[in-house]
């Protein structure tokens, strides 16, 4: 019965990610500060679960979905009291590494699809669940007082910048579309020597606003969230997607592992 129900409110809580963080997005777009999404936006037609039905979901998120998905817990849990959301944020590598090692997780929202194919492959994602959930960009950042001339991508090889952050190409989606960005531009085999590798996208901003880096690759979504940085071009990346997980799959294949 409780695998039922949880079952249940994955499915609204997938639904409402889509329509909130969709709106989000497009509120950060405008770069207009504004309040938190209006309870409107939750769908007040599926009634919260009793005292029995006590429910817990766990999200293992993308690191650049911190901001839209507090506001979305906000409104949630506000509107479902009986439904606890548990946060698990990272890099989409390290999340994805994560739940092949047994990590409970109902929902995965990644920033890359290589990390989701990859637990479809393993039979820890159900295919039939994927949702394309959202577009972002990726920017180039400096701190908000910085006076280097940064305006297409070939600037990057201003001496004085010395320090350049990005993600982990490995783990993090940003730093792997950066990676393209660079080698597209043939710069990045000359600019390795100056890379401040993130663990994940918000560390990578975090080396930008306290100037640690001069300039840095993050998602427009970050950059917009930042008092501490400003945006001086964008390079467009991949979409980001969300799945549902099932935890019938994951059960199934950690049982396989332990065998």
């Amino acid at each position: 019965m409780y695998r039922f129900v949880k079952s249940k409110y994955m499915l609204l809580l997938a639904l409402c990610l889509i329509l909130m963080i969709s709106a989000c997005s497009s509120k950060k777009e405008t770069a207009v500060p504004s309040a938190s999404p209006t309870p409107s936006a939750v769908s007040t037609a599926t009634p919260s679960p009793t005292a029995k039905e006590k429910v817990d979901l766990t999200i293992s998120a993308a690191a650049s979905l911190t901001d839209a998905l507090k506001e979305i817990q906000t409104v949630y849990e506000t509107k479902q009291p009986g439904i606890k959301l548990n946060f698990n944020y990272g890099a989409s590598g390290a999340l994805q590494q994560q739940i092949e090692q047994g990590a409970p997780s109902d929902l995965f929202l990644s920033a890359a699809t290589k990390n989701m194919q990859a637990l479809v492959d393993k039979q820890l994602i159900d295919s039939a669940k994927q949702k394309n959930l959202l577009l972002n960009d990726l920017v180039v950042v400096v701190p908000s007082d910085s006076k280097i001339a940064v305006q297409r991508i070939e600037d990057l090889s201003n001496p004085e910048i010395k320090h350049l952050a990005i993600g982990e190409p490995q783990t993090v989606p940003a730093g792997s579309y950066t990676k393209e960005a660079l080698t597209r531009a043939k710069l990045w085999d000359s600019l390795q020597n100056i890379f401040v590798q993130g663990k994940d996208v918000r560390q990578v901003l975090t080396y930008v606003e306290s100037g640690n880096a001069e300039a840095g690759f993050v998602y427009k979504t970050d950059a917009l969230t930042s008092k501490k940085s400003q945006s001086r071009f964008q390079r467009r990346s991949n979409n980001l997607y969300a799945y549902c997980l099932s935890c019938w799959d994951c059960e199934s294949y950690q049982a396989q592992q332990r065998s």
